[in-house]
């Protein structure tokens, strides 16, 4: 599937020429040229990554990058700002707010996509990495919902999955009941705090001369053992 590429910018012949540079190079791309248009665009869409100039009507782009780092939904999306200033201290505003890259006008074409290209590869090995876990022999693949010890597969159902996932993401922290269902929730609504005993035996018994990785803590929850 193609990258889909949010750009907001209000000088149209400048628009125009990235759109269609990026979409030969096989990115999907949307255009907005204002920034609040802009903004909800992204809110809406969630692409893969945005493309703002900092001089917009509405709100600049410094604004809309401020406002999609702080949301939790957006804060991900990789941000490379386009701007006229070559100023340092816009660089540094820019930073500051949370974008991932900075190109300054006028820019050539090849550069820019490389800093795209180099922005999503960036945020794939971010996200490979954070889909697998490995402590003590245990290995957890979330995107393939396969966990394992010594190479040998451990069938969970997917609730009793998300809370060790949950518990081995913060190894040696202890985690309440209440906390240990929002995270196994997921689309099982009907899970509740009194289950996470009946699951966390289960849990025990799947693992075999593993299940003391799951350390009860009194008055508080559960663990996974950190040393």
């Amino acid at each position: 599937m193609s990258p889909n590429i949010l750009l907001v910018e209000d000088e149209s012949a400048i628009a125009e020429i990235v759109m269609y540079n990026l979409q030969k190079e096989g990115f999907e791309v949307s255009w907005e040229n204002d920034g609040i248009k802009g903004l909800l665009r992204a809110q809406s869409m969630i692409p893969d990554l945005c493309i703002l100039d900092v001089m917009l009507p509405g709100l600049d782009g410094l604004q809309i990058c401020r406002v999609l780092k702080s949301e939790s939904r957006t804060r991900s999306i990789p941000i490379l700002i386009l701007t006229a200033k070559s100023q340092e201290t816009d660089e540094i505003r820019g930073f500051n707010m949370g974008a991932d890259d900075y190109v300054a006008k006028p820019f050539r074409i090849q550069p820019l996509i490389h800093r795209i290209r180099a922005l999503l590869r960036r945020v794939e090995q971010t996200e490979e990495s954070c889909n697998v876990l490995a402590l003590h022999g245990i290995e957890m693949d979330r995107r393939n919902h396969l966990m394992s010890a010594r190479d040998v597969t451990i069938d969970l159902t997917p609730t009793e999955f998300r809370m060790v996932w949950t518990l081995m993401s913060q190894p040696g922290r202890a985690f309440s009941r209440s906390e240990l269902l929002e995270g196994a929730r997921g689309e099982d609504i009907y899970t509740l705090e009194r289950t996470i005993d009946v699951h966390v035996r289960s849990i025990r018994r799947k693992m075999g001369e593993y299940e003391h990785l799951i350390e009860t803590v009194r008055g508080i929850g559960y663990r996974f053992h950190r040393k």
